[in-house]
């Protein structure tokens, strides 16, 4: 056997001699060893929530690296900069924002495993435990800290305050009758809370990184859009136990595709699937009608785009052919179309629901949100109004001829618009750039900006909702030190604030069950 050149040999041997901490970390033996009892050996998550770069993607490594040194306050992640060098810090974070070896498999049985029922349905009060109304709550997500507190909307009090899952996504979603609220976490756990109760009745994990959830008009299905796996989960709303899991594949079964978000739509009796991969949206009933007899499904038949889940005639999936994927909607009240648009190209459609196809294309480059748009009758003809989120402008829009009528110029792009019926004004943000603590207020006949506030000078200020009767205005302070400021909506004065953990939204029990003109559905 030859010898090692004795150079070779003496780097290896100092090699060898080194600290640990000089040597490459090995991040997976640091992962199991210091994180796998919370966020699971796999970390698709446990006590703590899913560890992958799906989860992680609003995140970003610097901030990754921070939490990891300095821990997360008012939460169980601890800080682990006393014990770990910098470099093992990197090396872990830079771990986790590796994709998994392998695709995880998040079934029925494995969402059925999940599932807890903490209170029966038995146990339950037959009126609310408070003096306040119950259609005038407000759901308020305080992200800063994880948590969720139950406003009373005429008082504006805290009526309650309990630890969510690790960061909520998309907004909750109401049974019909307003008594329960639905939230899903990034990392896939459905809560369903008792506004009476106010007591978490149950919860259970539908997927591994989920976008959003809708609840069917009936109140009786919820369907839960993921990205991981790249599924569609519909789940009975009163006990969560899984009624299907839908792969999300071509129509040659072929090519997978995320589920960028689930909508509502409550007099086609069905939910719009918007598909992040694939140039598809999918509408699939919630019922048990005769797919012949459901508007839009006899010329989808014909073009051969509908198919039942194998052994089973529920669910049917109905197929719309798009151009390009379309990963953000707004619908007109009818719901007989929708305007979509793109992320990565900002141009916007309009889709005739019923004939299934899109009808016209909207010139609105600067990346409209359309899923916080809003929609209002301006001398006798409906228009909606949508922030842009790569441009300082609203962008207004003839819904009759689907033509862009106005811009307003606002300070910098924004993220939400929100308004009510019996409010003459729209309150948006400029939730980008240096003027993201001003909101605007804009006259919603003459469509210009009549007053811009700034609540709390060099903090984000965003996401407005009012109250039942359009009274007030409660505006939310993005900031770990922030609050829920609530304005007089006829004055534009405030008139308290209620101190909040980065309250990154506030949802008004009556607005959203009966589908309010002024708020995101």
């Amino acid at each position: 056997m030859r010898s090692l050149p004795s150079s070779l040999l003496a780097a290896f041997l100092l090699l060898a001699t080194l600290p640990a901490a000089a040597q490459a970390p090995d991040a997976a033996a640091l992962y199991a060893r210091e994180c796998a009892a919370c966020h699971g050996a796999d970390r698709f998550g446990g006590a703590g929530p899913a560890l992958l770069p799906e989860s992680l993607s609003r995140l970003g490594r610097e901030q990754a690296e921070k939490v990891i040194a300095e821990g997360r306050p008012a939460t169980q992640m601890p800080a682990f900069g006393d014990r770990l060098t910098p470099t093992q810090i990197s090396a872990l974070a830079a771990y986790l924002y590796t994709p998994p070896a392998e695709i995880p498999r998040w079934g029925k049985a494995e969402i059925e495993a999940s599932r807890v029922v903490r209170v029966t349905t038995a146990e339950l009060p037959d009126r609310p435990r408070y003096e306040a109304d119950p259609l005038n709550l407000f759901v308020l997500v305080e992200s800063g800290d994880h948590h969720v507190s139950i406003i009373d909307g005429d008082r504006f009090r805290r009526l309650a305050r309990f630890e969510s899952r690790y960061a909520l996504h998309g907004g909750p979603k109401f049974s019909p009758d307003g008594r329960f609220v639905h939230f899903l976490s990034r990392d896939g756990w459905v809560t369903r809370y008792d506004l009476w109760s106010l007591r978490i009745v149950a919860e259970v994990r539908a997927g591994i990184n989920s976008r959003n959830l809708a609840i069917s008009g009936d109140g009786r299905v919820l369907a839960v859009a993921n990205y991981l796996p790249t599924s569609l989960v519909l789940l009975d709303a009163e006990t969560l136990a899984p009624l299907e899991v839908i792969p999300v594949r071509d129509r040659w079964k072929k090519t997978p595709s995320r589920v960028s978000a689930v909508y509502l739509a409550p007099p086609r009796e069905s939910f719009i699937v918007a598909l992040k991969d694939l140039p598809e949206i999918w509408e699939i009933p919630y019922g048990d009608p005769p797919p012949a007899t459901f508007p839009g499904f006899v010329h989808s038949y014909e073009k051969g785009m509908v198919e039942a889940l194998p052994g089973r005639e529920r669910f049917p999936i109905r197929r719309i052919e798009l151009d390009r994927p379309l990963d953000d909607f707004f619908f007109d009240p009818s719901y007989r179309h929708l305007i979509g648009a793109s992320r990565s190209t900002g141009e916007a459609v309009v889709v005739q629901l019923e004939v299934g196809r899109p009808i016209k294309k909207l010139p609105l480059a600067g990346m409209p949100h359309l899923g916080s748009g809003i929609s209002w009758l301006r001398e006798g003809r409906r228009v909606m109004a949508t922030p842009n989120l790569k441009k300082a402008a609203i962008s207004v829009i003839d819904m009759e001829n689907w033509r862009p009528i106005r811009e307003i110029p606002t300070l910098g792009p924004g993220f939400f618009i929100r308004s009510h019926e019996n409010s003459p004004y729209a309150w948006a943000d400029v939730f980008f750039g240096p003027n993201r603590d001003a909101v605007h207020i804009i006259d919603k006949r003459s469509l210009e900006i009549v007053r811009t506030l700034r609540p709390m000078p060099g903090k984000v200020s965003g996401h407005v909702e009012f109250d039942r009767y359009g009274r007030y205005a409660l505006l939310s302070i993005w900031d770990r030190e922030g609050a829920v400021i609530v304005y007089d909506a006829r004055t534009l004065e405030e008139v308290t604030r209620i101190p909040a953990s980065k309250p990154s939204g506030k949802y008004n029990v009556w607005n959203k069950i009966t589908f309010s003109e002024g708020t995101s559905h």
